[in-house]
């Protein structure tokens, strides 16, 4: 349980046998269904149980995959978005890259610069085939939770429709004022039976919702639309071609995945990577392909038991060791993960599963990472999390 090779884990070892700081350690080494981990800054092991162990990870894998897009993509990496106006025939053509914060905000601003080229739009034609046509993504569900949206190469609002009923003008109106509810889903609304909630868009859907609102912010700002949305391939060696930057860079997209654990931003990272490492059309084959070669060279991690990338199918497995070669890697970026009482920390739950992995702030002001997997139905990590604060609280003095 105790590293004894550096002086830290003996001392450790000796706070830990005094005080007692951890609750029957010994029902902990029986449970095969819990692993825990705990070392300091440099990777030398304070405290550890089952740590060669694979467990079911859930989302505290999304931390692989943020950490693996990081330094794939680059630090300074922002999404681009192509598109095409055709003069002769006033069609506008639009190339998505897989971009998981193509939101409202962003697609008006796409609209407004390519307002400033034209005043009349034909069709709008939307290019998917940066991704491939039919991605499954082991895990995911069939029902109307966020979680189980589907993934594209061109896709807005993270699939989603957030709706709520509005008693004064009785009717539904968009939960979010930058969004316009369109009325072409108020049937799929109306079928939930809910007042306000989110919904996610079918694949078919979501193939059409981007040049939807893209038409709806153009016809808002005087553009005349004279055709339809449509679905096509974009004239990419034509002249006059744009392409519109994401304003996040790839470190915000993170944050934002790690703070909401998106599971759509954390599947389309994936599949950009396979798409940056290995080319076009993006597979889920060729993004796990990549994470496993990122994971290869620059954390030494062979075996690596990974099926997609946000954690929701439960033929992910790691063991404490992998999760904690990960954190020590990830450890520059501590601070796009959530914080409470000096824990940087990120969180993943399935049915019968609870794991948590993160650092804890010394009062050294050294950063002590630690893994939690507990894969035990009724169990949760809340009473090894704060022992193993109050291991750092003693041992960090």
């Amino acid at each position: 349980m105790i590293d004894k090779r550096t002086g830290v884990g003996v001392i450790f070892f000796l706070i830990v046998c005094i005080t007692g700081l951890l609750i029957s350690p010994c029902i902990y080494a029986e449970n095969m269904n819990t692993g825990i981990i705990l070392a300091d800054d440099q990777g030398n092991i304070l405290f550890d149980q089952n740590r060669e162990k694979r467990f079911v990870p859930a989302s505290i894998l999304k931390i692989l995959t943020s950490l693996a897009a990081i330094h794939t993509l680059g630090e300074t990496h922002r999404f681009s978005t192509e598109y095409f106006f055709d003069a002769n025939s006033n069609n506008l053509y639009i190339k998505g890259s897989g971009d998981p914060l193509f939101i409202s905000e962003v697609i008006e601003n796409l609209c407004r610069e390519i307002s400033l080229k034209t005043k009349l739009i034909h069709h709008i034609i939307l290019d998917q085939t940066y991704f491939a046509g039919q991605i499954l993504i082991p895990g995911k569900g069939n029902s109307l939770n966020p979680y189980d949206a589907p993934v594209g190469a061109l896709c807005a609002n993270f699939n989603t429709i957030m709706f709520k009923w509005d008693s004064r003008k009785n009717k539904f109106v968009s939960g979010e004022p930058q969004t316009p509810l369109l009325p072409v889903f108020l049937k799929d609304i109306k079928k939930t039976n809910l007042t306000q909630g989110r919904i996610i868009l079918s694949k078919q859907q979501s193939l059409l919702y981007p040049g939807l609102l893209m038409k709806y912010f153009f016809e808002k700002n005087n553009i005349k639309i004279t055709g339809s949305v449509l679905q096509g391939t974009f004239k990419d060696k034509e002249r006059g071609k744009g392409s519109f930057i994401s304003p996040f860079e790839i470190k915000e997209v993170v944050q934002k995945l790690l703070t909401y654990s998106n599971n759509y931003i954390a599947n389309q990272l994936l599949l950009t990577l396979g798409a940056k490492v290995y080319g076009t059309p993006a597979t889920l084959e060729k993004g796990l392909k990549a994470v496993r070669l990122f994971s290869k060279q620059n954390l030494k991690l062979g075996h690596l038991t990974i099926s997609e990338g946000s954690g929701i199918s439960r033929s992910n497995l790691i063991s404490l060791d992998q999760m904690l070669k990960i954190l020590l890697e990830f450890m520059p970026y501590h601070s796009l993960l959530k914080c409470r009482d000096n824990d940087f920390f990120k969180t993943g739950t399935l049915s019968g599963v609870r794991t948590r992995a993160g650092y804890i702030l010394g009062n050294d002001n050294r950063l002590y990472p630690y893994v939690i997997m507990v894969n035990q139905k009724n169990k949760t990590c809340e009473s090894i999390r704060k022992n193993l604060l109050n291991m750092v609280s003693q041992v960090s003095d």
